[in-house]
C-alpha cells in the first residue's frame, strides 16, 4: 500500500501548460505501475496516462497524446505529468493512482489513490 499526495493544479489559459506531482510514502512505490485519471462532474473517472514500475512504458489516452507527457523518479518517490497545450476540456480533477492487477489504462487496476487536484483551463 502507498499513500499519494497530488500538487501542481490551478488556473491556466488555453495553450499554457501545467506540471503536476504526485509523491509517494513507502518503500515499495518502484514496484508500481502509476496512473494519472481525471474527473469531472457527473462523469466517471477518466484515463489520462500511465507508466510502469520502470519508467521504460508509457500509456496515454487518445485525447491526450503528444501534449502531455508522464514520468517518474523512483529516488524521489514521485511520478509527475507534464501539461501542455491545455484546452478547456481538460479542467477537471485529476487523481494519481497506483497499479495494482490488470489492465493498466482502467480505474478499478487501481487500489491507491490520491485526493486529486483541481485544474481549471480557461478560454
Amino acid at each position: 500500500q502507498v499513500e499519494l499526495v497530488e500538487s501542481g493544479g490551478g488556473l491556466v489559459q488555453a495553450g499554457g501548460s501545467l506540471r503536476l506531482s504526485c509523491a509517494a510514502s513507502g518503500r515499495t512505490f518502484s514496484s508500481y505501475g502509476m496512473g494519472w485519471f481525471r474527473q469531472t462532474p457527473g462523469k466517471e473517472r477518466e484515463f489520462v496516462a500511465a507508466i510502469n514500475w520502470s519508467g521504460s512504458n508509457t500509456y496515454y489516452a487518445d485525447s491526450v497524446k503528444g501534449r502531455f507527457t508522464i514520468s517518474r523518479d523512483n529516488a524521489k518517490n514521485t511520478f509527475y505529468l507534464q501539461m501542455n497545450s491545455l484546452k478547456p476540456e481538460d479542467t477537471a480533477v485529476y487523481y494519481c493512482a497506483a497499479h495494482t492487477r490488470g489492465a493498466i489504462m482502467s480505474a478499478p487496476s487501481f487500489g491507491s489513490w490520491g485526493q486529486g487536484t483541481q485544474v481549471t483551463v480557461s478560454s
